[in-house]
């Protein structure tokens, strides 16, 4: 049978234009550009986001697409959802392709829930006749009724995502593509998707793409994963064997810092220039152990004052998110504006909390109620390990290690 993906030498390269930090007013650069018109600003690079990919996807697979950050896996499903156009080589694809990336593609922002599903119907191919036909089932799953005939623009990104994959997963596409941008809703939604996406694969044989950093997720819904490093492929085969392979490569590249100059990773709010471990003196760690405190400091710059901006990391080990954690809650401290200038965040783990293992930290800023979220995957590996514990060497079980408030009555 002629798989339902085929992907010959495909290649996507980028420009990149390096220029010096600069964050000045525009009267700066204006009387720079009249003191010199002529002298360079960018220096231009090439970037290959994937080269040489060859792959056949076969009809009704669920196939697990993983990876670092910056690894190539958007910019493949991108590529394959017709959103981009690769630099070299060949796909074809043999069906009708429905895709979920990133909170805001699809949808058209100024049209409501109702208009922007008979939209995506439209553009997939299908007829209005048809798309009525799913548009109580695709209300129904979203669980949007009361907000159906409102602007796309005023919905929560949780509402946003919770449409979009309804949209997406109900309109009998060929090959449903979705990206990590699933992590946005809450557990359960989360569980109903994953069941969604297995249902349409097993039950209707139709073939789904899934990139996801949750490895319980790649675990329990694919047959099948796609291990990306630097824009190639470098493993693909049975789930067990290629997550083991890729989590084994992680834990070799433990990192306690991460230190920007150039390319500072931000928005137009916020730009990050450190995140680093620190022990209980203030100094830099390189190893985490059990029985002490771990400080993570973040060190950023506030290009304009904002106000309501929270800045913080989720935690995570091999399977789950352990807790998320920011500097700011609303609504207690909805009235603190941040400066411009550069500002450092804090926050304390305590000893006696995290078991023993291996953790990866993810950084984000994000301001509630508005389209404006940064983050950055797996910035820093963390390795916790235990000293002499009076139990012994055998490992506590369990995700942490709290010390609990006993009392003995007699």
């Amino acid at each position: 049978m002629k798989p339902i993906i085929e992907i010959t030498n495909l290649g996507k390269k980028y420009p990149i234009l390096h220029e010096k930090a600069r964050y000045g007013t525009l009267r700066d650069s204006l009387v720079n550009f009249l003191k010199n018109p002529f002298a360079p600003r960018m220096k231009r690079e090439s970037f290959w986001a994937l080269n040489d990919i060859n792959l056949n996807i076969e009809r009704g697979d669920i196939v697990g697409v993983i990876g670092r950050n910056g690894a190539g896996k958007s910019t493949l499903l991108k590529i394959i959802s017709g959103i981009t156009k690769p630099t070299t080589g060949k796909i074809k694809l043999y069906g009708r392709v429905s895709s979920l990336l990133e909170v805001g593609t699809g949808f058209h922002p100024e049209l409501t829930g109702r208009e922007n599903i008979f939209l995506n119907g439209v553009i997939l191919g299908m007829t209005r006749r048809e798309v009525a036909k799913k548009f109580d089932e695709i209300v129904a799953f979203a669980n949007i009724e009361k907000f159906l005939d409102t602007q796309v623009k005023h919905y929560s990104s949780g509402m946003y995502v919770r449409l979009a994959f309804a949209v997406a997963a109900h309109l009998e596409p060929d090959i449903l593509i979705v990206d990590e941008v699933l992590a946005v809703g809450d557990a359960e939604f989360q569980k109903k998707c994953l069941g969604k996406m297995s249902e349409v694969s097993k039950k209707e044989g139709r073939t789904v793409i899934f990139v996801s950093h949750n490895m319980v997720a790649i675990g329990n819904l694919c047959s099948k994963v796609i291990l990306l490093e630097s824009g190639r492929v470098t493993k693909i085969g049975k789930v067990d064997e290629t997550v083991s392979f890729y989590l084994d490569s992680v834990k070799q590249n433990v990192s306690t810092e991460k230190i920007w100059t150039d390319n500072r990773p931000g928005d137009e709010y916020i730009r990050f220039n450190s995140i680093r471990l620190l022990d209980e003196d203030n100094k830099p760690l390189t190893k985490a152990w059990a029985e002490h405190p771990v400080i993570v400091e973040i060190r950023y710059e506030i290009l304009t004052p904002v106000r309501n901006l929270q800045l913080g990391f989720y935690l995570k080990n091999e399977m789950h998110v352990i807790f998320e954690s920011a500097d700011m809650k609303l609504p207690e401290d909805s009235r603190i504006i941040r400066e411009k200038g550069v500002h450092t965040s804090l926050c304390t783990i305590p000893s006696d909390f995290l078991n023993a293992s291996i953790y990866s930290l993810t950084l984000f800023s994000h301001i509630p109620f508005q389209a404006v979220n940064v983050k950055i995957d797996d910035i820093l590996v963390i390795d916790v390990d235990k000293k002499n514990m009076w139990s012994g060497n055998d490992h506590q079980p369990g995700l942490l290690r709290p010390k609990l408030l006993w009392k003995i009555i007699r």
